[in-house]
């Protein structure tokens, strides 16, 4: 799945569009998503009537996943933030007694670019929603998590072109005991994502307070290549079982770090699609024995007499 198209499935499970005429026939192992449309901002229907309308639906209380789209009536609004649809979705968060899943900003480039989502604290999610077991957020402008502390949440996705450090650092502070899978999209600095791999020290040393990681996501990085030096031989690598570092820029330094390891050698699989391995050296990841997932091979600019590699995604 491309980002710059609608997510397909969210948390294992596919997606519709909720409407009025369609309805939730299938709360269990369908996710619906509720978006305000080009046609919606045409005849001025606001979030509210959306919101209102889906809270309708004979089947709401039963529902289990849910995904967010377009929010935005007009760009002409002062406030394009997710500001109202947080506070919509705890308010009305008895509705939902089995939400499991939740995503937060499936929304594509031709509807806004990633670097221009603007969020706002989300925290009050995590305690609306003490069953939640799969959050996702595209876009990291103005995004707070607060300190989260979740008994049940599995998985944590956040998409963006640029994640800041401060966000990186409340990743950290998170008590999430039943976290798997923690997915960044580190980006780049010229859209925010100012995180270094000190930032992620903890994340590398096991310190975080996630006993159950397995997989491990620091993904679409300008720094891939320090980033990939730095988990060669790192403890969080002997427990995940999965190690994420596609859509970035690894070369050829941060690729023999991570071969010569001997910390990967029982990972289930390794991803680095979008990159900028040699041959070479990406033939001594191939011989590591594990699933190796190295499609997209890139190939850098060179202008100025300077090499130029770029993430897959930054805006």
């Amino acid at each position: 799945m491309s980002i710059y198209e609608s997510m397909t499935e969210w948390a294992g499970t596919p997606i519709v569009d909720w409407t009025d005429e369609s309805r939730i026939t299938d709360p269990g192992g369908t996710a619906y998503r509720i978006r305000i449309t080009e046609e919606d901002k045409d005849t001025g229907v606001a979030w509210a009537d959306i919101m209102s309308a889906f809270l309708s639906d004979p089947r709401i209380e039963e529902l289990e996943s849910l995904v967010i789209g377009d929010w935005f009536p007009s760009y002409e609004t002062n406030d394009l933030s997710s500001r109202e649809v947080v506070e919509s979705l705890v308010a009305a968060s008895t509705r939902f007694p089995h939400l499991k899943a939740l995503f937060l900003g499936d929304i594509t480039s031709e509807e806004c670019e990633i670097s221009w989502i603007r969020h706002t604290d989300i925290s009050p999610l995590f305690g609306a929603f003490p069953g939640l077991e799969h959050l996702g957020v595209r876009g990291a402008t103005d995004l707070s998590l607060g300190t989260p502390h979740h008994e049940h949440l599995k998985t944590l996705v956040l998409e963006s072109g640029g994640l800041p450090a401060t966000i990186v650092q409340e990743v950290i502070a998170a008590e999430l005991p039943a976290l798997e899978h923690l997915e960044l999209w580190l980006g780049t600095e010229n859209y925010g994502g100012d995180a270094t791999v000190d930032d992620l020290e903890p994340i590398f040393q096991g310190t975080a307070r996630w006993p159950k990681l397995r997989y491990l996501g620091l993904r679409d990085s300008s720094i891939a290549d320090a980033v990939a030096t730095a988990l060669a031989d790192a403890p969080i690598v002997r427990q995940i079982d999965t190690l994420d570092l596609s859509l970035g820029t690894l070369g050829d330094t941060g690729a023999a770090a991570l071969a010569a390891s001997p910390n990967l050698a029982h990972l289930k699989k390794l991803d680095i699609h979008h990159h900028y391995v040699s041959p070479e050296t990406l033939a001594r990841l191939m011989a590591l024995g594990i699933e190796v997932d190295a499609d997209d091979v890139q190939k850098p600019d060179h202008y100025n007499g300077t090499e130029h590699r770029y993430v897959a995604v930054s805006e």
